[in-house]
């Protein structure tokens, strides 16, 4: 047993308190010397729970001259402690995190203005040694936030001090704000002399460096023209491992607790990682990394897992991070999916189906062209719910990273069946148990096409087989038994439904492939018949394919072809 074994710093931002407090780290220190060859005001954007808050945490610690003393306890054993630049401890940090100033009980501006005078206020505190005494005094004494920055403004000049800005969640306060209050009261804050805007010119002057973080890059178009200085490095290649974790990354993190005895000493980390892949990893944020760099894993997920793992010895009951739950009803606010227009909803349902979508990456925008469906794309890749998988042509290809945000695809659409017309999900997950362990189909499937029968709301959207193909997934999806894989390759062909049994969680005895058929009402029984019969040979051949026995394993497989003809299920028998 080692001593002293490391704490996992799950949903932890500070990284003083990772270091001083013996936590484990995953070092990003090696890219602070990258940064400093940057331009001197950056923004960089990533998806919520990947490491934003902690890396700036790093930053200040790094940067700030009151903390210069404690360099070697914090960073003697990263990458950097052997290694610090010139700028190492050599500024005084204004440290702003915005999530924090859209609360309190007075106006958008008092609030504001709230948190950000306070956060002076002990700036004065902390820094007065640098200057004179009785300097926090007259800093509590400057009546706005505004007056406080001109006040230090005014002294950092005069006695030669260096100022870091660093922002935390830039858009979180006008992303509540446009969801909210709605689109004139942030054309107010971040149009013309809007208060917000006016405070971004302030920074301009006075800041030797910026550097901001944020999960979209919405605001940074209101505001960029009155701080027209910021670089956007989110997709630049060079950063794109600076958040998230390497699979190595994880590797080592995993060998140390298993060294450490806190995982079973026949823990197969190998196996874990498998288990983890599908679910957690597959971002990658710059066209140029896709050749260059490995994928990277959502670091909250990994020690999600971790913990789970250590505490239970053995993998969570839900891989997906209930906490994360927020973040997605944040998102569903954010990208207004509640108002999401038709354009949008085909884009949305697209991509469910298809699991990809070819478009530009758009790299800014103003928020009054949030609602465009060119721009819909751009939006799911900054929240983490697309990643570049390929380039075609000019354009990229943006997929669904991985099981974890499929899910959450597969909710929205459900969410949108279930409004037009409810079913009971309960009986459905009693109806799974019984696909799953007895091998009794018939009734989940019937259940399912009778209810897509019933919703004709969705029926007048209707283009044949793909629609009845994402009903089927929504509702399927439920059950937790299976991982949904729609649109697998198998055998050179694409099976419309693989049923795949989630092994290491579950005692499954039975998988499934699906073929749907559709079947315009007027057509022929010949073209039934003839339809029929492709379908058999075509599942037949997806069932002999290598990929299928090697992920079904010992369960019993059943293929199952269903013909719709209009959205009455004509036939369904198994080959």
């Amino acid at each position: 047993m080692m001593e002293n074994i490391k704490e996992i710093p799950y949903g932890i931002a500070n990284f003083v308190e990772v270091a001083e407090q013996n936590m484990y780290y995953v070092d990003k220190t090696m890219f602070l010397p990258l940064l400093e060859k940057q331009p001197r005001n950056l923004f960089f954007i990533r998806p919520r729970r990947f490491g934003k808050s902690i890396f700036l945490s790093m930053l200040r610690a790094y940067y700030d001259i009151a903390q210069k003393e404690k360099f070697q306890k914090r960073f003697g054993n990263l990458w950097i402690g052997s290694r610090p630049t010139p700028l190492q401890g050599k500024f005084q940090v204004v440290y702003l995190d915005f999530s924090r100033a859209s609360g309190g009980s007075g106006s958008l501006e008092e609030n504001f203005n709230n948190y950000c005078g306070m956060v002076m206020d002990l700036f004065g505190k902390v820094y007065e040694p640098y200057y004179f005494p009785g300097f926090a005094q007259k800093m509590e004494e400057q009546p706005d936030f505004v007056s406080k920055l001109n006040y230090l403004n005014l002294h950092a000049a005069e006695s030669g001090m260096k100022l870091y800005l660093i922002i935390d969640e830039y858009d979180n306060f006008t992303n509540i704000v446009l969801n909210e209050q709605g689109k004139d009261v942030y054309h107010a804050l971040t149009h013309a002399s809007g208060f917000y805007r006016e405070i971004f010119k302030k920074f301009k002057g006075m800041f030797e460096r910026i550097f901001m973080t944020g999960v979209s890059p919405v605001t940074l178009d209101d505001l960029t023209s009155g701080f027209n200085i910021g670089w956007n490095i989110s997709t630049d290649y060079q950063f794109n491992m600076m958040l998230g974790f390497s699979e190595t990354d994880v590797r080592t993190m995993f060998q140390y607790y298993k060294d450490a005895g806190q995982l079973q000493a026949d823990a197969d980390i190998e196996a874990m990682i498998r288990e983890m892949k599908p679910w957690y990893n597959n971002y990658c944020f710059a066209k140029e990394s896709l050749e260059r760099d490995p994928k990277m894993f959502n670091c909250d997920m990994v020690l999600y897992y971790l913990r789970n793992y250590i505490t239970l010895g053995k993998s969570p009951e839900e891989m997906i991070d209930p906490n994360t739950r927020t973040d997605y009803n944040k998102m569903k606010k954010l990208i207004q999916l509640d108002k999401l227009d038709g354009n949008r909803k085909g884009v949305l349902r697209k991509i469910t189906e298809e699991g990809q979508i070819i478009t530009n990456l758009i790299t800014t925008f103003p928020a009054k062209e949030i609602a465009k469906p060119e721009i819909f794309p751009s939006l799911l890749f900054y929240y983490g719910m697309l990643t570049i998988t390929a380039t075609r042509g000019s354009r990229l290809v943006l997929s669904i990273p991985n099981y974890n945000v499929r899910k959450q695809y597969y909710e929205f659409m459900l969410e949108e069946y279930q409004d037009k017309r409810h079913i009971n999900l309960n009986n459905l997950m009693d109806l799974f148990d019984e696909m799953a362990y007895e091998g009794h189909w018939r009734e989940t499937l019937e259940f399912i096409a009778h209810a897509y029968k019933e919703n004709s709301s969705v029926r007048s959207a209707m283009e044949g087989e793909r629609n009845i193909q994402g009903f089927f997934t929504a509702y399927l999806s439920v059950n937790a038994y299976y991982l949904m894989a729609p649109e697998m390759e198998l055998n050179h062909g694409y099976c419309d439904l693989f049923l795949m049994p989630d092994l290491m969680r579950y005692e499954v005895k039975h998988s499934y492939i699906l073929e749907l058929k559709y079947l315009p009402v007027k057509d022929t029984e010949e073209k039934a018949r003839t339809q029929w019969q492709e379908a058999v040979e075509q599942i037949k051949e997806y069932a002999a394919a290598p990929r299928v026995r090697q992920l079904v394993q010992n369960t019993k497989l059943h293929c199952i072809i269903m013909q719709f003809r209009g959205w009455e299920l004509e036939r369904m028998e198994e080959v």
